[in-house]
């Protein structure tokens, strides 16, 4: 019998996928967790930053941070957020994540990185040399990084993207984050929106859900409404 996986539906310029991350580090000590990438701000959906933007997002930020306690730093409201220059992109960072996984299987650590340069540092994570230096962080060789990156840019990104939206159809997900339990070949999805800001509780209710993961693992365009990040 296969073990069971958790399927994690994210982009990485989504606020409730950062409010997220801590339920994400909680079931990685549950179970394996295979991330997809919906490309909430790629191709036509990329946004230019703007005075509009910033009062769209602010308000769902602040609830976020108020319900899951994750930190929104300075440079982030105050800077990136009043920086009209900058675009957000999903496409060079889901990139990231991508060449992470594929040169040493830590593409969910780039991911938690990449959100606290863009949420808490207020870093431009859709320039190459930024993403470079979020991969030198997490201890990647920068060389050996930009290479996997530059073959992952394109139509491998663009398809894994295609990938992931077909996966939210199949499951029924409508929006970021979502979260889908394997087993068995059976997909069920798992409501994380109880669970914010209480990510051990999270951690229970998955080995409540798939007990054969707890024995095999020790325990340890874009619109937001409450809790998602409408595709």
């Amino acid at each position: 019998m296969h073990e069971p996986v958790l399927h994690y539906l994210y982009d990485p310029l989504c606020g409730w996928c950062y409010g997220a991350a801590p339920l994400v580090q909680a079931a990685r000590r549950v179970m394996p967790v295979q991330a997809h990438a919906g490309g909430m701000m790629a191709g036509s959906r990329r946004q230019r930053v703007s005075p509009q933007l910033r009062d769209y997002v602010m308000p769902h930020d602040r609830r976020i941070g108020q319900l899951t306690g994750q930190p929104f730093g300075a440079g982030y409201t105050d800077g990136l957020l009043r920086d009209t220059s900058a675009v957000f992109d999903s496409e060079p960072p889901i990139a990231a994540v991508l060449a992470a996984e594929r040169i040493a299987g830590r593409g969910l650590d780039m991911l938690s990185r990449l959100q606290a340069a863009h949420y808490v540092e207020g870093r431009r994570i859709a320039d190459k040399g930024v993403l470079v230096e979020q991969a030198a962080a997490i201890g990647l060789d920068p060389e050996a990084f930009a290479a996997t990156f530059a073959e992952t840019e394109g139509q491998t990104v663009q398809g894994h993207i295609a990938q992931s939206r077909s996966l939210m159809q199949r499951v029924g997900a409508s929006g970021f984050p979502s979260f889908v339990l394997e087993q068995g070949g059976r997909f069920t999805p798992v409501d994380a929106g109880s669970f914010f800001g209480r990510p051990e509780e999270f951690a229970d209710e998955l080995r409540r859900q798939a007990p054969a993961s707890a024995a095999a693992r020790p325990a340890g365009g874009a619109g937001c409404d409450e809790g998602l990040c409408a595709l």
